[in-house]
């Protein structure tokens, strides 16, 4: 069962911050645009697996690498069916 495991790749996405802008400042831009976000270097990242949000943390740099240290693990949403409500009543 763990070499199985071992077999499957998760996409790990940290996201920084986010912002919104008109598409036509997007298309502008070019090579050194640089882009404000609705982040400070302080505040908490959202760490996603798949798209789907996991935890949260911190970034951490330590010379020229970039890290990120987990700080809190998110509960997973319930999934509620129509067989789960039926199963309940």
């Amino acid at each position: 069962m763990k070499a199985d495991l071992d077999l499957v790749s998760v996409e790990l996405t940290v996201v920084l911050g986010s912002t919104q802008m008109p598409i036509y400042k997007l298309l502008r831009m070019g090579r050194g645009a640089i882009i404000e976000l609705n982040a400070t270097e302080n505040d908490e990242v959202q760490i996603l697996a798949n798209n789907h949000p996991f935890a949260r943390g911190n970034v951490v740099v330590s010379g020229a690498r970039i890290s990120v240290e987990i700080t809190e693990l998110l509960k997973r949403p319930t999934v509620v069916s129509a067989q789960t409500i039926a199963e309940a009543a």
